[in-house]
């Protein structure tokens, strides 16, 4: 891995905030495109689907699970994305997830508070995050286990990133947990058990396997994005001091610091898009097929933008102008559940886990260059 590359993943503020002054918008022939820092560019990038777009046959998650919304722009992201934003944003689905979200939520911090410590990716985040959207997608009326769903998201997540954005497109080897997770959505529609799966298959503008690959990549953002806020969202809190305490006294500021931590480490730390046309942009003339990559990190700590974009505030005004769930068509279509998950798994671990606390022998820090958490999130409290 390269300098740049290796900065990029490990620790890339520093090397960010340079860009951001030099050039919002930069050549990095490491990334084999464009790396776009600046708060203004990147929202025009998000909100340009005409000029910069997903639909192309190098874009890396359609290449394992196939089209969908995640990847069509225009009138075919459209006829992809509304039969699940529709089920995914009503009253009724919203109210269920709420209410399951609480209850698993609390069912894991039972299984974990009589030990004192806990490393919380591997024994809550994820299989919290697994849970709400096997829950969602209606797998557990066909018998499919949270803990299957994971290990099925961690193949695939392994296989998505060992495809290079920037490379010439190619047939992705398949991937057998795409093909046991197709199985088990198929089953879940056939079941008529899933209502989000049942009212996108009522409305017959997808076809089976359209319905599958849109599933797939909602499992995909719901447990990739919401594992890593609960992580992010944890460990921000944990370096600050007395922050903990100061939020388990007052519950009311979770979901302003989780906002706050999407600022500093969004777990969706860069998009991709590639340019339709020859176009300027923050005055630099960008080609054709050029690869654009929009770094949600460093527009995130624009100054220009946000006050002292360094230091984690929390209350901090305009902490929800982060660009952490994107901007424009491809804005996420969960975000108001990964914020639901987020918030309520903050408020139930500082109120069910006495003196809650990072494990200052054990702490791992955020990396990834595409998607940031920690490796581990080792804590302790008081258990007795």
């Amino acid at each position: 891995m390269g300098v740049i590359l290796d900065e990029l993943n490990a620790d890339p503020h520093r090397l960010l905030a340079r860009l951001r002054v030099q050039a919002p918008v930069s050549w990095l022939p490491e990334l084999g495109g464009w790396l776009v820092t600046g708060y203004a560019a990147a929202t025009e990038v998000l909100l340009d689907p005409a000029a910069f777009t997903v639909d192309d046959p190098r874009f890396t998650t359609a290449r394992v699970t196939g089209p969908s919304m995640l990847s069509l722009d225009g009138a075919e992201h459209t006829r992809h994305r509304m039969p699940f934003a529709h089920g995914l944003r009503s009253a009724e689905t919203t109210r269920r997830l709420a209410d399951f979200t609480r209850a698993e939520a609390s069912r894991l911090v039972d299984a974990i508070k009589p030990a004192g410590a806990a490393e919380l990716r591997q024994a809550f985040a994820g299989p919290l995050a697994a849970a709400v959207m096997a829950e969602a997608l209606g797998l557990a009326a066909v018998g499919i286990a949270p803990a299957a769903v994971l290990a099925w998201y961690r193949e695939i997540v392994a296989a998505v990133a060992e495809l290079t954005p920037s490379a010439p497109a190619g047939q992705a080897a398949p991937v057998a947990s795409f093909g046991e997770l197709a199985a088990s959505l198929s089953a879940a529609i056939a079941s008529r058990q899933a209502p989000l799966l049942s009212q996108a298959a009522r409305g017959g503008t997808l076809t089976a396997d359209e319905i599958v690959s849109n599933a797939a990549v909602a499992l995909f953002g719901g447990i990739e994005t919401t594992e890593g806020m609960i992580c992010n969202a944890l460990l921000c809190l944990g370096r600050q001091p007395g922050a903990f305490r100061i939020v388990a006294e007052d519950l009311d500021l979770v979901p302003g610091a989780v906002e706050e931590s999407l600022r500093m480490e969004p777990a969706a730390a860069v998009v991709d898009r590639y340019a339709t046309r020859e176009v300027l942009l923050a005055g630099v003339a960008i080609a054709r097929r050029d690869l654009v990559r929009v770094s949600i990190t460093a527009a995130n700590r624009d100054p220009a933008v946000f006050a002292g974009p360094d230091r984690f505030d929390l209350r901090r005004p305009e902490a929800a102008r982060h660009l952490a769930f994107a901007r424009g068509p491809h804005f996420c279509i969960g975000a108001h559940l990964a914020r639901l998950e987020t918030v309520t798994a903050v408020m139930t671990l500082l109120s069910r886990l006495p003196r809650l606390r990072l494990d200052a022998e054990h702490l791992a820090p955020v990396r990834g260059l595409v998607f940031r958490k920690p490796a581990e999130l080792r804590v302790l409290w008081d258990s007795r």
